[in-house]
């Protein structure tokens, strides 16, 4: 029995098969989606291209055994569940870790030990990296916009804010990705629907930072910087389909180069912007090794299964369970507080974030022309 081919969304930058994050769900080129969800804090790549399986595809017999059919790995539910933890986790980890580390060399060592982890999946695939400058070029675009930045920002947010209220701006990314869609994306038509998603969800927004009361209490730069994390996820998925959609490379390769060039990014930056640390303080730095070995470089793979499996329709809704794993975690284990107005607030941006995501019946627009294809909902690493 051979492994079917998972489906090619046309987001994705190996033209072949998104979140959080997004991530970073979430973040590499293979998981682009014009609508907000691609996926981390950002966003994972897609499995599949051209034959080609994604790393985590579970392995099938190639001749039929007598006895009963091929064994798989964990039931997909498990893994699915494994995934929102890890994902909805790593708002925490960030905490912990800007708790003794700068928050650039925080982003640093996840973005090294993720690239470790793909590195080490490049090597047991044998899959060759990209070839050509221009897509070099290219992949540091995405790898600034889908990795550096947001990951720099929200480390930066979760100096001031509570990691309940960054784990929840991140799951405003499928509102900015649809607001910037109809903009730059013309084969993106609005619908009523998606459009009453864009406002709800919104409106959650407001009712998350308690616009009614001037948002006091709130710092107003953290927040701003954990919105702005959210908005620099659809500016990267939209630049890769424009640029980088229909590569022949694998998915496994781009990403793991657009992980390498995110960290080139960062070492240059970080030394100039931080000193080193004093010492390295146990709990910090396994939040960081974590962060990166977990929430950047396992989770992607632990992806590429899921969506090869159940399509990334099921496979996007690890989104919507990223906010709530993170402030669950926030306010058992951090002791964070909570207030009637963010689980509530919350409540509605994931409703309009759904919304945006909803498609016409039967592909059908309501004038009845046929709905253009919908790229891939894929999460994104936060």
């Amino acid at each position: 029995m051979s492994t079917a081919t998972p489906p090619r969304p046309p987001a994705a930058a190996t033209g072949t098969a998104a979140g959080p994050a997004a991530a970073d769900r979430a973040s590499t080129p293979a998981s682009a989606s014009t609508d907000g969800t691609a996926g981390s804090p950002g966003s994972a790549p897609a499995p599949g291209s051209a034959g080609v399986s994604g790393p985590g595809t579970p392995a099938t017999a190639t001749a039929p055994s007598p006895g009963p059919g091929p064994r798989r790995g964990l039931d997909w539910r498990v893994r699915f569940a494994v995934l929102s933890l890890i994902w909805g986790f790593s708002f925490l980890l960030i905490k912990v870790g800007t708790g003794a580390f700068a928050p650039f060399q925080v982003t640093f060592g996840r973005l090294l030990f993720g690239t470790a982890v793909l590195a080490v999946a490049m090597a047991v695939k044998r899959a060759k990296p990209p070839r050509g400058l221009r897509t070099w070029g290219h992949l540091t675009v995405a790898a600034f916009f889908l990795n550096a930045l947001p990951f720099s920002l929200f480390s930066y947010a979760e100096l001031t804010i509570p990691s309940t209220l960054a784990g929840i701006c991140n799951a405003t990314s499928p509102l900015w990705g649809m607001a910037l869609s109809l903009v730059a994306l013309s084969e993106d038509r609005p619908t009523r629907r998606r459009v009453a998603g864009l406002g709800i969800g919104f409106l959650g927004v407001l009712t998350v930072l308690g616009a009614w009361q001037g948002f006091s209490g709130l710092d107003i730069t953290g927040t701003a910087m954990a919105l702005l994390a959210s908005l620099s996820y659809p500016i990267g998925w939209i630049y890769v389909r424009r640029t980088l959609a229909g590569r022949s490379e694998s998915h496994l390769s781009l990403t793991g180069a657009q992980l390498f060039l995110a960290t080139l990014q960062l070492a240059l930056v970080t030394p100039a912007f931080t000193s080193p640390p004093d010492d390295l303080p146990v709990v910090p730095l396994l939040a960081v090794v974590a962060l990166g070995a977990l929430g950047t470089g396992f989770a992607v793979l632990l992806q590429y299964g899921l969506v090869a499996e159940v399509g990334p329709t099921t496979g996007q809704m690890v989104t919507y369970f990223i906010p709530v794993i993170a402030t669950a975690a926030g306010v058992t284990l951090l002791g964070e507080g909570l207030t009637w107005n963010t689980p509530v607030g919350a409540l509605i941006v994931l409703a309009g974030a759904a919304l945006t995501q909803s498609r016409a019946p039967r592909g059908r627009t309501r004038a009845g022309r046929t709905a253009p294809a919908p790229a891939a909902e894929i999460p994104r690493q936060p």
